[in-house]
């Protein structure tokens, strides 16, 4: 197996159990989401900058040269994960049910995700109608989930 399914599964793994175990500290915290929140953002800076430094530094991964515009767009992509959980916080804090919160938003994110993809790495050729299918069928998909949800 390749080394990038295992973090893929990781990811996977870790996101899917995002909004259930997030639901389940604000609730802990009575109704504290924001302070959840502020947990979360502990959680980011131990796993996004200390483990990094750590790999930079002490590991030497790779080595330690950035340049702006890099800087920017990871900074940019880093606003749009933490807005990301943000509005996952909030849609929990306004009444929302992890049941509900997270197919619609990991369902939704893909298809988000190739709509950018394609318009940032523009296609050699228009989509196969397999793309449409496959669209739709994470439509469906989280629509049956919801429709028949425990």
């Amino acid at each position: 197996m390749k080394l990038w399914i295992l973090f893929v599964v990781g990811a996977a793994l870790s996101w899917g159990a995002y909004v259930p175990t997030l639901h389940h500290g604000q609730t802990l915290l009575k109704g504290g989401a924001l302070r959840a929140f502020l947990c979360v953002g502990v959680a980011y800076f131990v796993t996004a900058v200390v483990v990094p430094l750590i790999l930079l530094t002490g590991a030497k991964m790779e080595p330690m040269e950035f340049n702006q515009a890099g800087v920017t767009w990871a900074t940019f992509a880093g606003v749009l994960g933490a807005a990301g959980a943000l509005c996952i916080i909030l849609s929990l804090k306004t009444g929302g049910s992890p049941i509900y919160v997270a197919p619609l938003v990991f369902a939704g994110a893909p298809v988000v995700n190739a709509f950018v993809s394609m318009a940032w790495h523009k296609p050699k050729a228009a989509p196969e109608p397999w793309f449409w299918l496959g669209l739709a069928m994470a439509a469906m998909g989280v629509g049956l989930v919801l429709r028949f949800k425990p």
